[in-house]
């Protein structure tokens, strides 16, 4: 695939069932080489969006299209260049893991390689037992394994570490890592921000139907505010009428010692004022996905539309 193609273009996506609308303004790009983090907590929508770029159900409103071609019209030919890993993977409960794993990569017109035995190893699971057996960590192994066997140009993933163990989710951040060095895109949704901060190259956030932010970490903490701690040889009198700066905490009674949070495009003139009391400590911290993320949904718990 050429290098920075577009793979995946959603343009004023809307879904509605009946009355309720599940998404009402989606957009999404994913060039290729690129990891795109798609969050949202539970009920955003960001299940439908991805059912919709699946083909599975057809949009009411706007577009989507994967490889240039339309993702419910075109969804057979495209499905021949994609692997897709569900949050929740139900198997044939009769076939043993490594028949299940066979299975989906023969669906999927793919061979059990060596690198298929590489992933059964790495993610240990033990693939002579039977899929009813499993618990719902090892059900993702298989369908992880499977997937990552494949060779397609776009992976779409689905709060696909649900149910794996730490040690598991770092395994599959290695191979979400290799996919982009090979020049592979990859569509993630979680809701686990860590996961997201490490290993995506852009970020959109969804809210009640509609994508309300999208961009890289570094170009969204504009955002939301650094944590700053500080230590000064002069009282830091005035601070606290300093603008940008929140939650100021004094730690002394001489006021030379301060905890606050700082607007991040008023930086620079807060430390303007921290540099003419002489700095003796300073400590700064980024904010971080998840500081950008409560943001927007503090006061937003309830959602239960548009999953």
């Amino acid at each position: 695939m050429m290098e920075n193609q577009l793979v995946l273009d959603v343009q004023g996506l809307k879904k509605s069932f009946g009355k309720v609308a599940a998404l009402k303004d989606v957009n999404l790009q994913l060039h290729s080489g690129e990891v795109l983090g798609f969050i949202g907590p539970n009920g955003a929508g960001k299940s439908t969006t991805i059912r919709v770029i699946l083909g599975l159900i057809k949009e009411s409103g706007g577009s989507a299209t994967v490889f240039g071609e339309d993702a419910w019209k075109d969804s057979v030919k495209i499905h021949k260049n994609l692997a897709y890993v569900p949050g929740d993977v139900y198997l044939w409960p009769n076939l043993t893991g490594g028949q299940t794993i066979d299975m989906l990569l023969h669906m999927s017109k793919q061979q059990h390689t060596a690198k298929t035995d590489e992933l059964i190893k790495a993610f240990k699971l033990d693939t002579s037992k039977k899929n009813r057996t499993y618990s719902k960590g090892n059900r993702q192994k298989v369908a992880l394994i499977a997937a990552f066997s494949t060779d397609v140009d776009l992976y779409i993933f689905d709060e696909p570490t649900s149910g794996l163990d730490p040690l598991n989710e770092l395994i599959f951040q290695q191979q979400v890592a290799a996919l982009k060095d090979a020049g592979k895109s990859v569509l993630l949704s979680s809701h686990i921000l860590s996961e997201v901060e490490k290993m995506c190259d852009t970020i959109s956030i969804i809210r009640e139907g509609k994508v309300i932010e999208t961009g890289s970490l570094e170009s969204m903490q504009h955002l939301t505010r650094n944590v700053v701690a500080v230590k000064t040889a002069s009282p830091l009198d005035g601070l606290d009428q300093a603008s940008g700066v929140h939650q100021l905490n004094f730690k002394n009674d001489q006021h030379t010692m301060a905890e606050f949070t700082v607007d991040s495009d008023q930086i620079g003139s807060v430390m303007t004022l921290l540099t003419a009391q002489t700095i003796v400590q300073l400590k700064t911290t980024p904010p971080t996905l998840e500081d950008l993320f409560l943001r927007y949904y503090h006061s937003d718990d309830d959602q239960k539309v548009g999953e």
